[in-house]
């Protein structure tokens, strides 16, 4: 049994009976706020030296294998209901904060497997153009546009911390660019080292002429070499799939739209781990730099 996770638990009562905050007793202990909650609302139930007696029994012995019975599959399916048909790796990471059960990705994958239609896997040997590299926060910034009929939506991202900033239109002109480019850079991005955008016209004219403002270099992605503008289209691919859809909206549905957009953008910061993160959110990823000395 692990002594140091029992004093992490003990320390977790104290902080919270003196008035502490439970996010802000998650991050001391570098601990999940939902781990945090649970262990919170179990000492209230049953007091903390009976709930340190049950955690220190709970962990004795080997375990044994588990079984995917109903309740386990329910939970797994609604996990991936809920959180916008998340992948397995995800899934794995919301059944361990929400009900503390390890499963492995392929024990997910099968429970999946039998009611959800799973996509191929990946082939690893397709051909890849080249793809900018980032090592810290704000080193590559890549933007696009995503077509919704009527609607477009401008979208940009760090490709190092995966944080994202996203707006509406009506229209997909060069002005457009540059009041999104405005919006981006003033409201999450501050500056870059090299920001990359295809060759489509609303990145031209009055957007380039304002880019060096944010940016240190310009750069257009080569014609027909997605993968150059690899990150922002990953994300342009979960904005229609979790939130926005592959519908065609029109104009008067911007407002609702909005809404829409605004909660997934709190949800995909604060929520939503990341593989290429280990796991962390964006706005976990971020809090954990180290600042540039």
């Amino acid at each position: 049994m692990d002594v140091q996770q029992l004093t992490k638990i003990t320390m977790a009562w104290e902080l919270f009976d003196s008035g502490i905050p439970q996010t802000h007793i998650a991050e001391k202990l570098s601990l999940n706020r939902d781990t945090i909650r649970l262990w919170i609302k179990s000492i209230k139930e049953w007091g903390l030296l009976e709930f340190l007696e049950q955690y220190t029994n709970a962990k004795k012995g080997e375990r044994r294998k588990r079984k995917a019975d109903g309740l386990l599959k329910s939970r797994v399916y609604r996990l991936r209901e809920e959180y916008r048909e998340c992948c397995g790796q995800k899934i794995k990471e919301f059944l361990f904060d929400e009900y503390g059960i390890s499963l492995s990705h392929t024990s997910i994958y099968k429970i999946l497997g039998e009611r959800y239609q799973l996509r191929s896997k990946w082939k690893k040997n397709q051909a890849r153009g080249p793809i900018p590299e980032a090592d810290h926060q704000r080193e590559v910034i890549q933007m696009d546009t995503v077509d919704f009929g009527q609607i477009y939506a401008f979208t940009g991202v760090d490709i190092f911390t995966k944080e994202v900033s996203v707006k509406l239109y009506q229209s997909l002109t060069a002005k457009d660019g540059l009041d999104f480019l405005n919006h981006s850079f003033q409201s999450r991005f501050n500056h870059t080292n090299l920001l990359q955008t295809d060759g489509g016209s609303e990145f031209k004219a009055e957007f380039r002429s304002n880019v060096f403002k944010y940016a240190d270099r310009f750069r257009v992605a080569r014609p027909y070499k997605k993968n150059e503008q690899s990150y922002v289209e990953s994300f342009n691919r979960s904005l229609r799939k979790e939130c926005l859809g592959w519908g065609k909206f029109k104009p008067n549905d911007i407002p609702s739209l909005e809404k829409e957009l605004t909660e997934y953008l709190v949800y995909y910061h604060n929520k939503r781990p990341h593989m290429s993160l280990e796991m962390k959110t964006p706005d976990q990823f971020v809090k954990g730099l180290v600042p540039d000395i």
